[in-house]
């Protein structure tokens, strides 16, 4: 519904989602690491799933949802990772970046909604 960004947050959202299933696998199997790393590669796989099911939307409300619920689980990845950088869990600058990243891509999804919803009212 929005021509070339959409492709381009479909591209963005697809290789934070190998990221995540990359560095997922380096986080610890026991413990808190454990269910903190499930939860992480849920959420930020999420994100492009949703992303993807907006383009085949069949309307602008529903387009706007789905990227809703992508921008909601940016927000719940940046919350896990966050986590397990705080915790100690993990340190390496890798999860920084990738923190980083999930907030960008939460900016630009937080954009779109907006932007949607003003159309939705105009």
């Amino acid at each position: 519904m929005g021509g070339d960004m959409d492709k381009d947050i479909r591209v963005r959202t697809f290789k934070f989602g190998l990221r995540v299933i990359n560095i997922y696998q380096q986080i610890p199997r026991t413990g808190a690491g454990y269910i903190l790393g499930k939860q992480l590669l849920r959420a930020g796989t999420s994100v492009g799933a949703n992303v993807e099911e907006a383009t085949a939307a069949s309307s602008k409300a529903d387009f706007t949802n789905k990227m809703n619920i992508a921008l909601k689980e940016a927000r719940e990845t940046q919350y896990w990772l966050r986590l397990l950088c705080e915790s100690k869990i993990v340190d390496d600058l890798q999860f920084h970046e990738l923190l980083d990243e999930s907030n960008q891509i939460g900016n630009i999804l937080g954009s779109i909604v907006s932007k949607m919803r003003v159309k939705r009212t105009a």
